[in-house]
């Protein structure tokens, strides 16, 4: 049985008493590739074997997705939101809009390297919708975001629209959330000795147009904002994204007019 650990971060979503499609959460437990372009498989839990994965792959809890060198993926998660995966990316589906004791509808996808491109969008119960890296902890509000985990497992987060409330102690409830004011943090330097040097546990909220960097030992290194002049922010792989979302929210105004959202 796969569990999120301590020290992994979690971006959740949570919305509370918005609309949602008729019946699809319960329904359609599923997601499907709606776009793959080079090398994108898929590996079902308990199987071995990556197979590919061309558009109209179902994806269900329990996948692993991945693309290769070249390669681009977006995954419509039961026609409620998307997740797009840059090349080299590896996510894990752990759970797909599954309905917890407290009558959440939970998603948790762990991002465990490379870089994904998210837009969640409001659904009509209460939801948590969790993304997960190998360094700390994350909760969103509701949000259009892009998260990249590097080879040393360093994770960096931005946020386009909406709120984000990182963390590297996912398992306290208890701290304190700090307003993120945009400063470059010195970067953390070697401390002699063979003992283990303990981290010092924090929760910073993250706002629109606002990232934040955390290294491989769980530490901030950076607050700052973004602008779209930025040259990171010029990259074919964030003008595709803003692409796709704009169809993405035409298609999603079309459904609303015929009735079959409210949102």
């Amino acid at each position: 049985m796969r569990i999120l650990l301590k020290g992994v971060l979690v971006v959740s979503v949570i919305f509370f008493g918005a609309r949602t499609i008729l019946g699809t959460v319960n329904e359609e437990k599923k997601g499907i590739v709606t776009y793959a372009d080079g090398q994108v498989k898929r590996r079902p839990l308990a199987v071995e074997k990556w197979e590919s994965a061309p558009v109209n792959t179902d994806v269900l809890a329990g996948d692993k997705v991945r693309t290769y060198q070249k390669s681009r993926a977006e995954l419509n998660l039961a026609q409620l939101d998307i997740i797009r995966l840059a090349p080299r990316t590896t996510v894990d589906i752990f759970k797909l809009y599954q309905e917890t004791k407290e009558k959440k509808v939970q998603t948790e996808i762990k991002l465990e390297k490379g870089e994904i491109w998210a837009s969640v969008h409001k659904v009509e119960m209460n939801t948590q919708f969790d993304i997960s890296a190998p360094i700390t902890a994350a909760a969103i509000t509701g949000t259009v975001l892009r998260m990249k985990v590097e080879p040393d497992t360093t994770t960096q987060l931005k946020v386009y629209r909406g709120e984000v409330r990182i963390t590297n102690a996912p398992l306290k409830k208890n701290l304190k959330p700090k307003t993120l004011k945009p400063h470059e943090i010195q970067a953390p330097h070697e401390v002699p000795g063979p003992h283990k040097v303990s981290v010092e546990e924090w929760l910073y909220i993250v706002k629109t147009m606002q990232q934040i960097t955390v290294d491989k030992h769980g530490k901030v290194v950076s607050l700052s904002t973004f602008t779209p002049k930025d040259k990171d922010e010029k990259t074919s792989w964030v003008k595709w994204n803003k692409k796709r979302d704009k169809k993405w929210l035409k298609e999603l105004r079309k459904a609303r007019k015929r009735g079959r959202f409210s949102f």
